[in-house]
Formats: C-alpha cells, sequence, structure tokens
C-alpha cells in the first residue's frame, strides 16, 4: 500500500481509541433502544454503487434501518474504491472522517467494505486501528452478521472478512436504491479476464464470472417493477458475458431477452470491450427495439505501440473497422470511450496521432484519464514515465480537440426531436433537468428544459433549441405528458 496510507499515520494528534460511555448492555449483547442503524458512504463506479444498495437491502432485511445523516448511526461504514491513487485517496480521507466522528462518539463503530478493503485488508487494519471491520465482496451476504457482531459485549477478535475475490455472481435482487427511481444500473458479470498491463482490477474484483440469465432478467423485473425506465447495463466487461457458462458470447442473447421485459424504455450499454464486439452484438444494438444506439466502449489510445504495451488486444486498423462498422449498421449511434494519456514510453507523435484520431473520427463522448501507476501491474515496472506536467499540458490539448468535437455535434443537434427523461426539478433556477438517449447519467451532459413541464421519472418529447456548452437546451412539444 502507497503512500496515500501517509494520511494514516499523520493525523493531527492521531485518532486514538478514546475510552467513553458505551451503549446500555444486558447479558452479552446490547439491547439498543432501536433498531441499529446504518450510514453508509459510497464511492467509485456504478459496479460499487450496485454493491451498496445490495448491502442495504440485505442489512434492512434484516432489521437495520438507514441513517441519513452519520451521527444518527450506530454503525458507519464505507463502501470503498481501490482502482487508482486518486480513489484510494478519497476512500482513506473518507474512512478517516468517519474515524473522526466515532472519536467523538466511541460507541459507533466503523467498517470498511469495498475494493480497497479487499486489496489491502491487512494494511488498512495496521494503518487505522480505529476500523472495526473491514468487510471483503465474497463476505456480502454474511454483512447482517457481521454487523451485528460488532455490537456484542463480547466482541469478535476478528476483524478482517476478506475472502477469494472471484466468489460467485449472485443474485442481486431486493436493493434499496440510491439512484433515482426511473434509472438504474444491472451488473451482468464480475471480475475480468482482460490483460491489460495498467489494471488492478483482476486483482481484487477477481476473475470473470457471468450472472446467470434468470438472476438478470428477475433483477430487471423487479426494477421495472418498482418504477425503473431505464436500465444501465455494466460490468468490468459486459462483452464477455456468457463466455464463462458454455464457451459462448451471450451478449445478444441477454440483451434480447431484456428487450422482452415490459416496461422498460431504454437498455444501455456501459463498460464493453472493443476486441471481442462482434456483429452479432452490433445487430442486436440496431435491431432490438428497447436497446438505445449508445455503447460506451473504452479504447484506451490508437497507436499500435501503445496498444501493445497496454496489453490491448485490438490494434488501430481492427478499431477503425469496428467504428465503421458500428457506424454504418447502427442509425444515429453515440460512442463514448475514454483515453489513457501518460502511458509509459508514450511519445509526442504518439500522443500527437492520439488527437488527430479523436479530430478524425469525431466521437461522441470522451473521457481522458492520465495513467496512474498501479502497484502489481506490468505497467508499473515500464520504463519510460512522462513528466507530470507534460501529462497535464497532453490532458488539456486532447480535451481542447474533443469539445470541438462536442460544441460541433451538440449545434447539429438544433432543430431534431427527442425523448427526454427528466431526472431533476430544479426550482433555484426555474428549470428541470433531463437525458436523452445520447446522455449517460452521471457522466454525460444534460438537457435543460423550463420548470413544470413534467415530473422527475416522465418522459417527454421535445425540441432542442439551443446550446449551452456541453449541455442543451430543450422545448417541450407536450407539456407534462408522459410518453
Amino acid at each position: 500500500m502507497r503512500d496515500w496510507t501517509a494520511a494514516a499515520r499523520k493525523r493531527p494528534g492521531g485518532i486514538g481509541r478514546s475510552k467513553g460511555s458505551e451503549p446500555e448492555r444486558t447479558g452479552t449483547t446490547v439491547q439498543p433502544l432501536q433498531p441499529l442503524a446504518i450510514h453508509l458512504v459510497s464511492l467509485g463506479c456504478p459496479k460499487n454503487l450496485v454493491d451498496s444498495e445490495v448491502i442495504l437491502g440485505r442489512i434492512g432485511a434484516e432489521g437495520f434501518v438507514v441513517a441519513q445523516q452519520p451521527e444518527d448511526a450506530d454503525i458507519l461504514m464505507v463502501n470503498t474504491c481501490g482502482f487508482i491513487e486518486s480513489a484510494k485517496a478519497e476512500s482513506i480521507e473518507a474512512i478517516l472522517e468517519l474515524v473522526r466522528l466515532k472519536e467523538k462518539d466511541p460507541a459507533k463503530r466503523v467498517v470498511v467494505a469495498g475494493c480497497l478493503g479487499q486489496r489491502y485488508p491487512e494494511e488498512l487494519a495496521k494503518e487505522i486501528p480505529e476500523i472495526d471491520a473491514i468487510v471483503g465482496m465474497s463476505e456480502y451476504p454474511r454483512m447482517p452478521e457481521i454487523l451485528g457482531g460488532l455490537m456484542e459485549e463480547v466482541r469478535q477478535q476478528r476483524r478482517i472478512h476478506v475472502g477469494n475475490a472471484s466468489h460467485p455472481a449472485w443474485s442481486e435482487d431486493s436493493r434499496l436504491r440510491l439512484t433515482p427511481r426511473h434509472s438504474a444500473y444491472l451488473k451482468i458479470s464480475e471480475g475480468c479476464d482482460n490483460p491489460c498491463t495498467f489494471c488492478s482490477i483482476p486483482s481484487f474484483r477477481g476473475r470473470f464470472r457471468s450472472k446467470s440469465p434468470e438472476f438478470i432478467v428477475n433483477e430487471a423485473r423487479e426494477l421495472v417493477a418498482n418504477g425503473t425506465r431505464e436500465i444501465n447495463l455494466i460490468s468490468q466487461d459486459l462483452t464477455s458475458y456468457g463466455l464463462d457458462i458454455d464457451g459462448e458470447f451471450l451478449l445478444p442473447d441477454i440483451m434480447e431477452k431484456l428487450d422482452a421485459v415490459d416496461g422498460i424504455d431504454w437498455i444501455r450499454l456501459l463498460y464493453t470491450y472493443p476486441y471481442k464486439f462482434s456483429d452479432a452484438m452490433i445487430d442486436a444494438v440496431a435491431n432490438l427495439d428497447r436497446v438505445i444506439p449508445y455503447i460506451d466502449m473504452p479504447i484506451q489510445h490508437i497507436d499500435d505501440t501503445m496498444l501493445r504495451r497496454m496489453g490491448r488486444r485490438l490494434g488501430e486498423d481492427g478499431t477503425r473497422d469496428l467504428f465503421r462498422r458500428m457506424r454504418e449498421r447502427v442509425p444515429e449511434l453515440v460512442l463514448r470511450t475514454t483515453f489513457i494519456v501518460g502511458f509509459p514510453g508514450e511519445t509526442r507523435e504518439q500522443f500527437e496521432k492520439l488527437v488527430h484520431f479523436v479530430e478524425e473520427n469525431k466521437l461522441e463522448r470522451v473521457g481522458v484519464f492520465p495513467w496512474s501507476p498501479e502497484e502489481g501491474t506490468p505497467a508499473e515496472k515500464l520504463p519510460g514515465r512522462i513528466d507530470e506536467d507534460e501529462v497535464q499540458t497532453r490532458i488539456e490539448e486532447l480535451m481542447l480537440a474533443q469539445q470541438q468535437v462536442a460544441f460541433d455535434w451538440n449545434r447539429s443537434r438544433i432543430g431534431s426531436e427527442v425523448d427526454v427523461l427528466i431526472d431533476e426539478i430544479c426550482p433555484e433556477s426555474a428549470s428541470t433537468l433531463g437525458r436523452s438517449y445520447a446522455e449517460a447519467p452521471e457522466i454525460d451532459s444534460i438537457i435543460r428544459l423550463p420548470e413544470g413541464v413534467a415530473g422527475v421519472g416522465e418522459m417527454v418529447r421535445c425540441t432542442i433549441t439551443e446550446t449551452d456548452d456541453y449541455d442543451l437546451v430543450a422545448e417541450p412539444l407536450r407539456c407534462s405528458e408522459e410518453i
């Protein structure tokens, strides 16, 4: 574990185990005046968010209650991210914030779940001894038991509850939703088998495991019954779905099964892998009624040398051919991708090739990230690291190129008619915020409508009237009328 643990070692004055009053006890177990209250902080990606919803659903079924404010909770939990250095630092700071609350009220318990706990359980237990329990992903079904044990008078000695990262991909039904009711993430697999040299995810999320089709369809039906209209399919590698079931890529099959679920308006693909994205997958996006023409497909770079060093299995020619086939066969396709800038050995010439690719291919959505040296990955040992200032310069240059593409595309949408799913009402700005199929939740831009046109979760037919940088402004064709 790297220097981000220094924050735990250098806390002003330290955060020791303060002594103070304990909750009233009778016999050997705590007798709470009311059900145990849990406050959960969820960090990281949508996959982690689903895990948080599952945890809350499971413990809620066992009689625990959710506290909106940490001061009102008996147990303080953070579901951590452990992917890159900045995410680890954020997770550590979140843990320390909960520890500071525990210092004020020693009766509280602090629990660490998620990727950081799975990846560094021993280190966390040593560096931050105020943590009462560290729970890995494989132990989530035991979460009610583990949390209940924290409040016993004879405390369990075991603080670390971390098992095999490659646990089965079980059902994730009965979630306590943290997203708006009308939009949900649906995880269809766990783990990853891809050999990307920069990525540490397989070390703490485990080998690739597909969730059974029955689980997926039942979860979708449950989400729809609770008001969901948009389902965003997520995974570490959506494209490999089914490969471990019978040796075939079954993403088109599961898309077809979900397309038959009444009540879904939009099915969106996030986290697809380019090397395995087949013609059958393209045809499913093109032909299934509820699958929208939006594909999130991180390609990371376009230069062949960089792609080989990254462990990516599709080169420049294959990527260009794939994008061409998708554009030809999927009308009004919106492509989102991400790039890594400053990977070891990246020359100025290779970077400029990436800039030209962005300008030429006019990708609708692009995210750009600096390379982060991940402990235990092959890329960590590669020579040719780029100066941090130069990396930042390259990121800004690439984003400026993409900004022009995005602004041009936004201007081309003026006058077009779109269905807008309402996400939020903003009385302070007298506006309504929503998205069309071209905007994924949380990561893309928004469409701004007048106040009062519809309620949250309704869908309104609109005309795009103007742009506002990356965002759009629209007017409804039919006010307050659900499509």
